[in-house]
């Protein structure tokens, strides 16, 4: 069950040292070859193990946090992942090709004539979701329902007979991707969301398509998430990719 979580720490190189840190309202950031995003958990309040001390932490030490069952630390050691693998030089090295082809696009407008007609569900209540109900059968699966969403348990009775899977990335955070991603195998699969790691590691455990942000001008990113920002995150010098597993040929 810790496959994905040991091959993202793995990737995160072992000569870096954690730069800065920030607990904001919305969310997480982490400091070291770039910035890394990752959302505050809004099931649970808490503090963070060692609060003043992380500053000068080996990176991947605090990568493993992402193993933790306590969220916020979680969500601490996610961001610390993504600083490192999220990095704009390391994902262009990556990924350069497909970088041109993103449009600074959510997977949902970048997605959306590709769900038209199909079954689709999506783990997590992302902003705007009409946009996608009107052009296919779909569920909304999620830890605080809204009207018309079903609740997470539900994925064991709706994801097996999904045809695209878009799930958000913070289910890294509270451990329950690997059980969607069981469920999901029949689908075709998308991570999306800030908290997502932008590494090709994540192809090898039944994803697809990967929808993540770089913050490519990080000074604007400190201020607002330290002024309590949330959606302003990604007008602050970021943009978002939708990066393909180049070993699967799809109109992904």
């Amino acid at each position: 069950m810790w496959d994905l979580y040991d091959d993202l720490i793995a990737a995160v190189p072992d000569n870096f040292e954690v730069q800065d840190c920030l607990v904001g309202l919305n969310w997480f950031l982490v400091k070291s070859i770039g910035v890394g995003v990752a959302m505050r958990p809004l099931e649970n309040a808490g503090s963070i193990r060692n609060a003043g001390h992380l500053r000068g932490m080996k990176l991947r030490d605090l990568a493993a946090w992402a193993k933790s069952w306590h969220e916020y630390e979680a969500a601490m050691g996610v961001a610390a992942i993504n600083s490192a693998l999220n990095a704009p030089d390391i994902v262009r090295q990556r990924f350069g090709r497909q970088l041109s082809e993103s449009n600074n696009q959510d997977v949902f407008t970048y997605l959306r004539e590709q769900m038209r007609g199909k079954k689709v569900a999506v783990v997590g209540h992302f902003d705007g979701l009409e946009r996608i109900g009107e052009i296919c059968e779909l569920a909304v699966l999620e830890r605080r329902p809204q009207t018309g969403d079903l609740p997470d348990a539900a994925c064991e009775y709706i994801l097996q007979d999904r045809e695209i899977v878009i799930m958000t990335a913070t289910t890294l955070i509270n451990k329950t991707m690997p059980r969607l991603l069981a469920l999901s195998q029949g689908a075709r699969v998308v991570v999306a969301g800030p908290t997502t790691p932008l590494h090709p590691v994540m192809f090898n455990h039944g994803i697809e398509m990967l929808g993540g942000l770089v913050l490519e001008e990080e000074q604007d990113a400190w201020r607002i998430v330290a002024e309590g920002g949330q959606k302003e995150l990604f007008s602050a010098g970021g943009r978002m990719l939708n990066l393909r597993d180049p070993r699967v040929t799809s109109s992904f």
